[in-house]
């Protein structure tokens, strides 16, 4: 299963509503380090499709959510389970330890 792009108008039923723990990964276009590790959860979404969906929100498209969140540096991601925010990683990482870290907090 591929991302899932997330907007300010799905957070709600995309996110929090979720039956799936879903990790949301905040990006921007202009951030290298969010490319980097674009196609290692692309991967991930794929390896661990049926644990988690693996969310994408662009931080520029939809403020509201990140800036309500307190978002102050990107790659940011937060793995939600049940509508709660129940691990948050910063930076960028190579795909062996996101999978490890994922995998650790499901």
């Amino acid at each position: 299963m591929a991302t899932v792009e997330v907007t300010d108008a799905s957070w709600q039923s995309d996110v929090l509503e979720s039956d799936k723990p879903v990790l949301v990964d905040f990006w921007a276009d202009w951030c290298g380090p969010c490319k980097m590790i674009a196609p290692a959860l692309e991967e991930i979404s794929d390896e661990l499709a049926d644990k988690v969906i693996i969310a994408k929100m662009d931080i520029m498209e939809n403020p509201d959510t990140p800036g309500r969140l307190g978002v102050q540096g990107i790659p940011y991601l937060a793995l939600y389970k049940g509508g709660e925010i129940v691990a948050q990683l910063q930076g960028a990482r190579p795909k062996s330890q996101l999978k490890q870290w994922l995998e650790a907090e499901l």
